[in-house]
């Protein structure tokens, strides 16, 4: 496994973000999907905590600073192509606003 470092990441595709994938370290559910730019992936290494850009809110947020459902990062995996990420996170509680464990908990029908 090569290791990376920040200036690696290539935020240039899509306005300044890139996709983060948060799956649980445990369980290996993905819990998540949100978007980060070069601040808010700093301060998730920094902090150990998620971070992420809010796009609707235009801001960054860390992932439970409402809810009190802290996501603890504890490995971040790079894609080959140096745009997207995962978090691999120990939650401390739902990652869904709806109170699910994952946000994705719908399933598309047929048709």
């Amino acid at each position: 496994m090569l290791m990376l470092t920040i200036d690696k990441i290539d935020f240039s595709k899509s306005n300044g973000l890139i996709p983060v994938i948060v799956q649980d370290i445990s369980s290996k559910d993905v819990l998540m999907l949100a978007y980060a730019n070069k601040e808010a992936l700093s301060l998730t290494i920094k902090t150990g905590k998620a971070w992420f850009w809010s796009r609707s809110r235009n801001r960054l947020w860390m992932k439970g600073e409402e809810s009190g459902n802290v996501q603890y990062v504890k490995s971040i995996l790079v894609d080959c192509d140096g745009d997207a990420v995962i978090y691999l996170v120990e939650p401390s509680g739902p990652a869904c606003h709806t109170g699910n464990r994952t946000c994705f908990h719908n399933r598309l029908e047929n048709g």
